[in-house]
């Protein structure tokens, strides 16, 4: 159960992130916020895991970015299918 709040918490603070990051001023819900941050979380770690760089001494920083880089991909991939309909 605590997994799965931090990979809320985790996945919400990616999101912001990742939104924040991305230029425009497409308007996305917080819940999609942190839902696709969850989704960038989910995909930079397993891209870490991939790397060999899932756990490393510190701040794990590759994770972080590859998970940062996942999340503004889904935002973009879901503000494309929404301009779509």
């Amino acid at each position: 159960m605590g997994e799965l709040i931090g990979m809320i918490v985790f996945g919400g603070v990616i999101g912001v992130i990742a939104k924040f990051l991305r230029k425009g001023d497409e308007q996305i819900s917080p819940m999609w916020t942190i839902a696709l941050g969850v989704v960038g979380a989910f995909l930079g770690g397993w891209i870490a895991g991939i790397l060999g760089v899932a756990e490393t001494p510190g701040i794990d920083w590759i994770r972080w970015i590859a998970s940062v880089v996942c999340a503004m991909g889904a935002i973009s991939v879901y503000l494309g299918l929404r301009r779509s309909k």
